[in-house]
């Protein structure tokens, strides 16, 4: 099993190296040469997507709450239908035109270089967190495979991911993931059968269930993921850059609708794993290794093998989303305007590379800090909706607010989040935290854009 995994490894580096040879150029490695069909949309929006979050914290989610556990990986399909449906399109056309290639970029043109250094600061100091949910879960996965500790086995995720990525950006990335797509496919489509046979069949579950709301799909916590996690996947930049790279508006429409209604399909199959693992391991200490320990411990040696490489599949490719994410962010949006001088391509694109490489360091020393996978990716899929969710939105269809505006949003929503948490409030509430923060930044959005909409229909009335 060490061998398979092994050789899975480098080949992942392989096809990076491979495909990074064109990616000179910033256009290249920012967003591969504005190059990438529907179908290469698809296969990096769903490698990105289909993460540490997405398996092993969907499966130790599954093994702990049961079949509402789907809402974790559902909330993702939803929030991409709605980017490829509404958000996505117009903004591809913007970025097209103008040539934007951050997000960064796209809040400087709109708002001004002080939204786009407050946004890039915050998303920063947020991201080596996400980068350490994908790693820890990489590190579970080789711990699995070959019994080494787990810092060893973050370190060695991190650094694979780190490699790949830092070669070729989104070039590379896209072409190693169309790889670990048709891992993941294979082995969780081959995985849910072969094990619920394996089980007992469904009666088995039905026995191990702790309570009823096991067996729910709507189970408590439901409307808390919904509004926290849905709006995340239409805003992260992770994921908006990735459809910059589309060769047209119909590649972003079609490869990341599909893809998202492939991710509400997908969703049941790593909760399903997680209720199943439940039935031979009903007191797991460590309810984060359900899914290791189930194709450690029970599964034949051929599907251990192919799961576990489809695991780290899943950790790398999301790992590669978050390291684009920030290093693109950190030299495009915070160095190159500090800098004080034109940045070419070649300096632009060292600048990334050495920003993946911060960054994965970084991610690993964190990832030992952070207790759970989905603790890690919750407290940043929260930050980045808080940060982002309004002036990103509202900027792309109202053209009236300024940078004033931008920055008084983006800080309400933050405080009213903090807020929310000190003070608790009740399961389903809208004065959850996130929901409250897009709530109170979109309350000072509107209600400037209202004001400056009075101030200048008075100033025509006036002699």
């Amino acid at each position: 099993m060490l061998t398979l995994v092994a050789a899975y490894c480098l080949a992942l580096l392989a096809v990076g190296g491979w495909a990074s040879r064109r990616a000179r150029t910033a256009d290249e490695f920012f967003v591969a040469g504005r190059s990438l069909p529907s179908s290469m949309v698809f296969v990096t929006f769903f490698a990105a997507n289909l993460g540490a979050g997405s398996t092993v914290g969907a499966a130790e989610f599954g093994y702990t709450t049961g079949l509402s556990a789907w809402w974790w990986v559902g909330c993702a399909g939803l929030g991409s239908i709605l980017l490829a449906l509404l958000v996505g399109p117009p903004l591809y056309r913007l970025a097209r035109a103008r040539g934007i290639l951050t997000v960064g970029d796209f809040l400087e043109l709109r708002y001004g270089r002080s939204t786009r250094l407050s946004v890039a600061a915050i998303l920063l100091i947020g991201s080596p967190a996400i980068l350490a949910g994908q790693i820890i879960a990489a590190g579970l996965v080789l711990q699995g495979v070959a019994g080494i500790p787990k810092h060893w086995g973050t370190a060695i995720g991190g650094s694979i991911a780190t490699a790949y990525f830092a070669m070729g950006g989104l070039r590379s990335a896209a072409r190693v993931n169309a790889l670990q797509v048709a891992v993941k496919l294979v082995a969780f489509l081959a995985a849910v059968p072969w094990m619920l046979r394996a089980s007992g069949g469904w009666p088995a579950v039905q026995a191990a269930a702790p309570g009823e709301a096991w067996l729910s799909v709507t189970g408590p916590g439901t409307v808390d993921l919904v509004l926290t996690l849905a709006p995340a996947f239409i805003v992260s930049p992770g994921l908006v850059q990735r459809l910059f790279g589309a060769r047209d508006e119909r590649a972003v429409r079609t490869g990341v609708g599909i893809q998202g209604a492939a991710l509400l399909g997908f969703s049941i199959l790593p909760v399903l794993l997680g209720m199943l693992a439940r039935v031979h391991f009903p007191e797991l200490p460590d309810t984060g290794e359900a899914l290791i320990r189930l194709f450690t411990d029970i599964a034949p040696v051929w599907l251990g093998g192919l799961m576990l490489a489809a695991l780290l599949s899943a950790e790398l490719s999301s790992a590669d989303a978050v390291l684009f994410m920030f290093s693109t962010s950190l030299s495009k949006d915070i160095l190159a305007p500090l800098s004080g001088r034109r940045v070419d391509d070649a300096l632009l694109v060292s600048l990334a590379r050495a920003s993946a490489v911060l960054a994965g360091l970084g991610a690993i020393v964190l990832a030992n800090w952070f207790q759970s996978v989905l603790s890690a990716l919750s407290f940043f899929y929260s930050l980045l909706t808080l940060t982002l969710f309004v002036p990103l939105l509202a900027g792309l269809f109202s053209k009236t607010a300024g940078q004033p505006t931008a920055l008084a949003s983006i800080g309400c929503s933050l405080a009213a989040a903090a807020a929310s948490a000190w003070l608790g409030s009740s399961e389903g509430s809208l004065l959850q935290p996130v929901p409250a923060g897009i709530a109170a930044g979109g309350a000072v959005y509107a209600a400037s854009v209202l004001l400056g909409a009075t101030r200048r229909n008075e100033t025509r009335r006036s002699p």
